[in-house]
């Protein structure tokens, strides 16, 4: 018997006690005992998101929270600057179309983000009412100076919304101290529970300008939210037993504190990154993320074969393949949330046991000893 085990960007790995939690009998939201529970789950969100803002929680994935973000906060009469490099840049720029924003693609090679530099440049012309930029792209693995970006966007009277979906709860992101208007993130990622919940952060200056915006949307109207949230409430049925999952998460992250957090986050993938170099292969990113690693395939290795019948099947490492321009290419793998480092140190003995069985020369123990000396610090 194999244990398989999930180092996908989504969905990731959940604990057994949020499992259990979820299992429970389910109960009715228009009480009490859920006001109770969502008042930790909104407390616990703003503790690890660091923001004493409005974070609301949406039934539905991260593309939720985008459209929301999208319809209710990008000014019509201004255009809005989408930076894209990568597959959710592309469809932070689909979204913005759908609701007939004036969109600047300002397009960046993949492995590499926009700059703040940029982002001031345009912002200087004063046509821009909001900037969007993904922290993490997921798909290439790549992460961009939100901090910096953020204080130039603080200049000027445009909001920032951020997609943190593969950030928050693995990359340092402190909304608050940044200035980050908007954080859109999803639960299936770093908050170690299924798919199903968007989590959107609002600061006051982005509620300003949602408040002079009449959305062309019922579902997604963050209004609504904040008119609910300020009675520990929901405007439409919630995923109660998700947010049962999310408290119990909650309560685990913020235990530990979410700089530890971090700081486990990157030693992990430093430890994967620099194993995988140790066997000659090659890191696709220019700034990776410590959230997800891409791991360019070495000549003459296939795919699928590698992913499902060797890795998967054989040695129950479950991890993502690229995307677009990327698909076949290389690999992904996850360090958010339900992963420690043993996971780690496990999951590159398996990736040097697949590539030996597809055909690549590596020198097995290579990369492990490589890994467990880097995760030391860690303990």
């Amino acid at each position: 018997m194999i244990k398989q085990r999930l180092f996908t960007p989504g969905p990731t790995d959940v604990p057994a006690d949020v499992l259990v939690e979820m299992a429970k009998p389910i109960f009715h939201h228009r009480t009490a005992r859920f006001k109770e529970m969502f008042t930790s789950v909104n407390a616990g969100l703003k503790k690890l998101l660091l923001t004493d803002s409005d974070v609301l929680t949406i039934a539905g994935s991260g593309t939720a929270g985008m459209e929301a973000a999208i319809g209710c906060a990008v000014p019509r009469n201004k255009k809005v600057l989408v930076a894209q490099g990568g597959k959710f840049g592309e469809r932070w720029v689909k979204v913005a179309k759908v609701y007939g924003c004036d969109v600047d693609e300002v397009k960046s090679e993949w492995g590499t983000s926009i700059t703040p530099q940029q982002v001031k440049e345009k912002l200087a012309s004063g046509q821009y009412g909001a900037v969007v930029v993904v922290h993490s792209e997921t798909s290439t693995a790549t992460t961009c100076d939100l901090q910096g970006i953020a204080a130039e966007v603080a200049k000027t009277d445009a909001i920032l919304i951020a997609d943190c979906i593969t950030s928050a709860g693995t990359l340092p992101l402190r909304t608050r101290d940044w200035g980050v208007d908007i954080v859109v993130s999803g639960s299936q990622k770093a908050f170690m529970l299924p798919p199903g919940l968007a989590i959107v952060a609002v600061s006051d200056k982005a509620w300003k300008v949602i408040d002079t915006i009449t959305p062309p949307t019922l579902y997604l109207n963050l209004k609504a939210y904040r008119k609910s949230i300020a009675e520990n409430d929901v405007p439409y049925t919630p995923a109660v037993t998700l947010l049962r999952g999310l408290q119990v998460a909650l309560d685990t992250i913020n235990g530990i504190g979410i700089e530890k957090i971090w700081s486990r986050c990157a030693i992990i993938a430093d430890a994967f990154r620099k194993a995988m170099q140790a066997q000659g292969l090659v890191i696709f990113s220019r700034q990776p993320s410590d959230s997800v690693s891409g791991v360019l395939y070495p000549e003459g290795v296939e795919d699928k074969k590698f992913r499902n019948k060797v890795l998967r099947d054989k040695w129950g490492s479950s991890v993502a393949g690229g995307q677009g321009m990327l698909e076949g290419k290389m690999f992904r793998v996850s360090h958010m949330g339900y992963i420690d480092p043993l996971d780690t140190i496990g999951l590159v003995a398996a990736v040097e046991y697949a590539l030996a069985e597809c055909g690549v020369k590596v020198e097995i123990g290579k990369g492990v000893a490589v890994a467990a000396n880097i995760i030391k610090q860690w303990a």
